[in-house]
C-alpha cells in the first residue's frame, strides 16, 4: 500500500461505506457489482489529492488498478488539475502523458462519479485541441462498455462549453437506441447543457427526435424549459 492509500484511509468511515454500496448499486446484477468502498466523502478525497498532487505516474496507476473506489477517485482527482495546469502552460508533452495514461487505464474508470470527474476536463480539452485524436474518443460510443460509452458523450461536455454541439447531438442521436438508464441519463443532462447555451438547437434536436427519445433522456434534457413547453414535448411521447 502506498503512502497516499494510506493517508485516504485515515478517513474511512463504516457507515458511509455502507451508503456508497447502496448508493453506486454494488448489490448483484446492479452496475457497480464488486465495487468495494472505504468510507471516504469527496472533500476528504480531494484534501489528499492536493496532498498527493505530484504523485508519480507509477503510483497512480497503482490507484487507479485498485479495487477500491475511493482510491480510483483519489487518482482521477490527481491527474485532473495536473492536466488543467500542462494545459495553461502549453506543455503539449505532458498533456500527451497524462492523455495516454488515462485512456490506457480507462477500464478502471468504471463508475459514473469516476467518469463525470474526469471525462468532461481531461480527454475532453485533449480532443478539442487536437482534432486527430477526437475519433479515437467519440469511437468510444461503439463500446460494449457502458462507462466507456459515457467517457464518449461526457468528454463532448468540454465542446459544449465552447458553445460547439455537432459532436454531442451525434453521439445523443446514436445513444436513443442505447439500453442503459444511466446513460439515458447522462445524454439528456449533455442535451440540456447545450440547450441552456443555446436553446434553438435543443429544440430542433427534440422536434426531431422527442417522440422516440428513452423518457429518461428527454425528461433531463428539458427540465430547464418552462412548464408548458416541457409538457409539449412529454406529449409526444403518448401519441
Amino acid at each position: 500500500m502506498i503512502h497516499a492509500q494510506r493517508e485516504l484511509r485515515k478517513y474511512a468511515n463504516a457507515e458511509n461505506k455502507k451508503i456508497n454500496e447502496w448508493f453506486f448499486k454494488t448489490g448483484p446484477g446492479e452496475y457497480g457489482f464488486g465495487d468495494r468502498f472505504i468510507g471516504v466523502k469527496i472533500p476528504q478525497n480531494r484534501e489528499v489529492a492536493r496532498k498527493f498532487h505530484d504523485l508519480a505516474f507509477t503510483d497512480l496507476k497503482k490507484l487507479l488498478q485498485s479495487p477500491v473506489h475511493e482510491d480510483r477517485i483519489l487518482a482521477l482527482l490527481i491527474l485532473r488539475p495536473r492536466f488543467e495546469v500542462e494545459r495553461k502552460k502549453g506543455n503539449r508533452k505532458e498533456q500527451e502523458r497524462i492523455f495516454e495514461f488515462y485512456l490506457s487505464l480507462k477500464d478502471r474508470v468504471n463508475n459514473w462519479d469516476l467518469v463525470d470527474v474526469s471525462a468532461p476536463y481531461i480527454p475532453g480539452p485533449y480532443i478539442f485541441d487536437h482534432p486527430g485524436r477526437r475519433k479515437e474518443v467519440l469511437a468510444l460510443a461503439n463500446s460494449p462498455s457502458m462507462w466507456d460509452r459515457r467517457i464518449a458523450i461526457l468528454s463532448t461536455f468540454y465542446f459544449i462549453r465552447q458553445n460547439r454541439f455537432s459532436e454531442t447531438l451525434a453521439l445523443a442521436r446514436k445513444y436513443l437506441n442505447d439500453p442503459e438508464d444511466l446513460m439515458h441519463k447522462s445524454t439528456g443532462w449533455m442535451l440540456r447543457e447545450a440547450g441552456k447555451r443555446d436553446i434553438a438547437t435543443l429544440r430542433r434536436f427534440l422536434d426531431q427526435h422527442a417522440q422516440r427519445m428513452p423518457r429518461t433522456m428527454l425528461r433531463y434534457s428539458i427540465e430547464r424549459m418552462g412548464a408548458r413547453e416541457r409538457l409539449k414535448y412529454m406529449k409526444r411521447q403518448d401519441r
